[in-house]
């Protein structure tokens, strides 16, 4: 496609960020929001792994997008545009498996549980173990797995993403505006 005008109208098309044409802020921000009364465990989007082995039982619960397992389409989710966020749920003695992403960084924040990390890369191994509110950044083209090494099911968010944000602005009427970083 040779013309920019094109491109454009295309990429506005498919641009989820902006306020649809004759939308009320209210009816454009209610697709933003993804509330935990309307989610639900998802238990079969990693399911061929478990099938396989069921140490690999682990459900999803998606809220941005649908991440990285092979879920398609997930209307009940705000469209993902530059990351995808879901929280997972590994019982005790499972596991997620050794698994790489190519293209994009991976955050896991545990909630609550105990979960041993392995990360692997070019021959190299490290380990950590992750109690509650720990997160470990995994970059892309490195594998990693997780572990639950705990008594109970571990809570995590899992998020994939892209490069830093623009550090944002204020209201030029904010007393934080007219502060300099």
């Amino acid at each position: 496609m040779s013309d920019l005008s094109e491109q454009q109208k295309i990429d506005a098309a498919a641009n989820t960020l902006a306020q649809p044409e004759g939308s009320s802020l209210q009816q454009w921000m209610e697709t933003r929001i993804a509330r935990y009364s309307t989610r639900k465990y998802d238990w079969d989007a990693l399911k061929f792994q478990a099938d396989f082995d069921p140490k690999f039982r682990r459900a999803q619960m998606r809220y941005v997008g649908t991440g990285g397992t092979g879920v398609a389409k997930d209307v009940n989710t705000v469209p993902a545009e530059n990351f995808t966020f879901s929280t997972m749920v590994i019982p005790a003695g499972h596991e997620g498996p050794p698994h790489l992403h190519t293209d994009v960084e991976e955050v896991f924040f545990l909630i609550r549980g105990k979960l041993k990390v392995i990360i692997e890369k070019d021959g190299e191994r490290f380990e950590t173990i992750m109690t509650d509110r720990d997160l470990i950044s995994v970059p892309p083209g490195v594998y990693r797995e997780e572990i639950n090494i705990g008594d109970e099911d571990a809570l995590m968010c899992v998020m994939l993403g892209a490069k830093k944000p623009v550090t944002p602005t204020y209201p030029a009427d904010h007393p934080l505006a007219k502060i300099k970083r």
